[in-house]
């Protein structure tokens, strides 16, 4: 038997292979074991064997040589954190999590584990946690006393103190990442994202290898809904970490928002091919496949998240979502046995409200299921900042600003592109079903509700912390020709992207655009705008009893989303009067009762001849993303015309807040 090399030859082969694992991975395999020949069982060697093996993809080798190590020696935080990178890249998340927390009882310094740690509790659906990791990453990665202070505030969640401790450390060091990183980060906090977005771009362009800084970049951008640039920030890392699956989740979303679906469905399926124990990844799964129209498979994909996770509310109310879908006996008893525990969070608690809710609407049981409603609606709408008054004033605005002689003066002005054609009036009035209807005729094409005009009008408005002082819709007095015809291309320029097809026009359904009809007419004269008006108490109620993913905040109280139909009526009403013919409307429930007559009605005011596939919207295999999109891939039936009648004895604050709106429908009541 030889005897042991000596101690010096030792060490010097040891850095040798730890010096290769970067460049060269299977030379650093081959280093280790001719080490371990000499040395059996030395715990460095393995270590470096392992972390090679990992390096070369050979995952089950690094995991023979590494699961071992960490158990013969427990106090070796390296030997732990190696051990979680190996359970992360074979998909094991919560494993790998526990590994990394056992690193980091051993050594709280050591960055990386912070931010692995961070990520699989990312992927895993746990926001919170994952964000307490990050910023401890934040904390152990740097030494200055001010931003060690910074760190800990933001830390405990004291987002001023962290601020007012970056910013005159930042003014001394302009071009220190760490700062400049943290600081956005409060700034995202804080919504002000475009403050974030600004400081991580010179945070990457100081350092483009900053992955952790790129990532939070590519978020913000999302957050923006800015896809094709939250894109280009992915591929960047993804050039360097192609399975990083929170990178890939990223940017399916991002996908999704310009209407590459078949591309974001391959990277959810790539993802969860190695990943398969995540409940929210498959839940994101099933979102893509239901606006494709794969029905079974997106049921089959929130089905998997809830077998994952049970009491993950928003998987229910997924289902609940897809409106053509049944709850069996067993899921009544499965969702109900979850409001019972006490550790349910409060998204969770309120998605599992609305899914019973609609689970006992198809089982009859309207009271018990308007309760489920409005305990969901409540507890929904308290962390929401929506103010009713606020709302009426802006539209009273809105009425002062566009007056005969304001727009007379402007007639012509704009871009004179006729391409875009927008559905507006409240959600859940039957704008899906227009858009399925146009996007049917050859000429047209369908997007998505795009969120651009809201965008420009808020960048119109300046940072006022509130509509009430924002300088929109009164800047627009003071734009010139030029400059509204830049606002109608900058919309055409920044919709582009959503135009597959080649057709000469194409839909925006976003609903709160209502709002900016004003706007839309001075900056894109020759657009068409569609107004979809449905009985206020079946709208309104259909809008209370939803839960949307984001926006529409009058919705979670009756009165509040009364009122905003009532001054959504009189706005509209306003345009009736100073610019007459402009805005074309459906009334729902004439479409459901007479589909041909107003449906060649639409297409006379958009300038296009009668087709018959019009008729046979639910033919088109389009993807469709909105609550609606089962109901618009059946023909139109008249059976939910007047469904909220089963619902009328609980809806007087709804028709006391409507007031003579309820009674004129469909007309506007007299000024």
């Amino acid at each position: 038997m030889s005897s042991p090399e000596p101690t010096g030859t030792l060490e010097v082969a040891l850095n040798h292979a730890a010096r290769l694992l970067e460049s060269d991975p299977a030379k650093a395999e081959a280093q280790s074991r001719e080490i371990l020949k000499a040395v059996p069982g030395h715990p460095h060697a393995q270590l470096l064997l392992g972390v090679a093996l990992n390096g070369k993809g050979d995952l089950a080798a690094a995991l023979e040589v590494l699961a071992p190590l960490a158990r013969s020696q427990p106090r070796a935080a390296a030997a732990q954190f190696e051990l979680g990178r190996v359970l992360a890249g074979l998909g094991r998340s919560r494993e790998a999590a526990t590994a990394f927390r056992r690193a980091l009882e051993l050594n709280p310094r050591l960055t990386d584990a912070w931010r692995e740690l961070g990520d699989q509790l990312a992927l895993m659906g746990d926001a919170a946690g994952a964000e307490a990791a990050y910023d401890r990453q934040v904390r152990s990665s740097v030494s200055e006393p001010k931003l060690i202070e910074a760190a800990t505030a933001m830390g405990d969640g004291r987002l001023a103190v962290a601020e007012h401790t970056l910013r005159p450390f930042l003014r001394e060091h302009p071009t220190d990442v760490a700062a400049l990183r943290m600081l956005a980060e409060v700034g995202a906090r804080l919504g002000r994202y475009e403050d974030a977005e600004a400081l991580l771009a010179r945070c990457v362009e100081l350092a483009p290898a900053f992955a952790a800084a790129r990532h939070n970049y590519a978020t913000i951008l999302h957050r923006q809904n800015r896809p094709i640039e939250t894109i280009a920030q992915l591929d960047v890392l993804l050039a360097r970490e192609p399975r990083h699956p929170n990178y890939r989740m990223l940017k399916a979303a991002a996908l999704g928002q310009i209407g590459e679906y078949a591309e974001a469905i391959g990277h959810y399926e790539e993802v969860l091919a190695s990943f398969p124990e995540q409940p929210k990844a498959w839940m994101s799964f099933g979102h893509a496949l239901k606006t494709v129209g794969r029905r079974a498979d997106s049921i089959a994909a929130y089905r998997r998240a809830i077998a994952l996770e049970p009491r993950l509310g928003e998987a229910y109310w997924s289902l609940a979502n897809l409106k053509t879908f049944r709850f069996s006996d067993e899921d009544l008893a499965a969702m109900s046995a979850q409001l019972e525990r006490e550790d349910l969070g409060p998204e969770d608690r309120f998605h599992m409200r609305y899914a019973l809710g609609k689970a006992l609407e198809d089982a009859g049981d309207y009271a018990a299921s308007f309760e489920h409603y409005r305990l969901g609606a409540a507890l929904r709408r308290e962390g929401l900042d929506y103010d009713a008054d606020e709302t009426s004033g802006q539209m009273r605005r809105f009425k002062a600003l566009f007056t005969p002689d304001f727009l007379a003066a402007r007639a012509g002005l704009g871009c004179p592109a006729p391409d875009p054609i927008f559905i507006v009036g409240l959600p859940r009035s039957g704008s899906t079903l227009i858009e399925q209807i146009l996007a049917s005729h050859s000429q047209v094409e369908g997007t998505m509700e795009l969120p651009d005009i809201i965008a420009m009008a808020k960048r119109l408005g300046g940072r006022g912390p509130r509509d009430a002082d924002s300088a929109y819709p009164g800047v627009l007095a003071e734009l010139d020709a030029g400059e509204l015809a830049a606002l109608g291309q900058e919309f055409l320029d920044r919709t582009r992207v959503q135009r597959k097809l080649g057709r000469p026009f194409f839909i925006d359904k976003m609903p709160n655009n209502f709002a900016h009809v004003g706007m839309i007419h001075l900056i894109l004269p020759n657009a068409r705008i569609i107004d979809a008006r449905r009985h206020p108490l079946g709208c309104c109620f259909s809008g209370f009893k939803q839960h949307f993913a984001r926006g529409q905040a009058f919705s979670y109280d009756l009165t509040d989303i009364g009122r905003y139909y009532a001054d959504y009526v009189e706005l509209m009403a306003h345009f009736d009067a100073v610019l007459p013919g402009r805005v074309h409307r459906v009334i729902y429930e004439r479409m459901v009762a007479e589909p041909e007559a107003e449906v060649r009605r639409l297409l006379d005011y958009c300038g296009l001849p009668f087709e018959p596939a019009c008729l046979r919207f639910y033919e088109n295999d389009r993807a469709v993303r909105t609550a609606s999109s089962e109901q618009v891939r059946r023909p139109i039936f008249a059976d939910g015309v007047d469904h909220w009648r089963n619902y009328e004895p609980w809806l007087g604050p709804l028709k006391d807040a409507l007031g003579p709106v309820l009674d004129a429908y469909p007309d506007a009541p007299p000024v």
